[in-house]
């Protein structure tokens, strides 16, 4: 199950590029799929993101406080080295409470979340693979997708 997966997700990502190199090669594409292009996206070297669980603050910290720049030096190596790096979480079952409260704060103090549209959940942890690759592929023209 886990290698349909993991092939399925390689088949989603390589349908995703095609699509990009059609448009950058300039071949007719759907107005939808131009408008987004059009829309000047930056091209960044990589894309890492960093699964994380509502009670992982403290692994959370301690990454921020050894490799995750903060601040101006996380948009500096944004904006000069082209690599976005952020934790990926969704939201839990209780929509509002107070665990998405808390990711909620620590993002604002942060910046540093990609929140998913994604219920958080052990046994939903391929869906939010496979979710974290199509945000990420949506929200940023990148030459890789890591997933830590």
């Amino acid at each position: 199950a886990l290698d349909k997966t993991i092939s399925n997700l390689e088949m989603d990502l390589a349908a995703a590029r095609a699509v990009q190199e059609s448009v950058r090669s300039g071949a007719p594409v759907s107005e939808d799929i131009r408008t987004t292009e059009s829309s000047g996206k930056r091209k960044y070297l990589m894309v890492v993101g960093i699964n994380t669980a509502f009670s992982s603050r403290k692994r959370r910290d301690s990454v921020r406080a050894t490799w995750l720049p903060q601040g101006d030096k996380r948009k500096k190596l944004e904006e000069e080295k082209g690599i976005v790096i952020r934790f990926v979480i969704g939201h839990s079952a209780t929509s509002g409470g107070i665990l998405d409260r808390a990711i909620e704060a620590e993002d604002r103090k942060h910046g540093d979340f990609l929140r998913l549209n994604h219920v958080e959940g052990y046994l939903e942890l391929s869906a939010k693979t496979k979710t974290y690759f199509a945000t990420a592929v949506n929200l940023w023209d990148a030459d890789f997708y890591v997933k830590v």
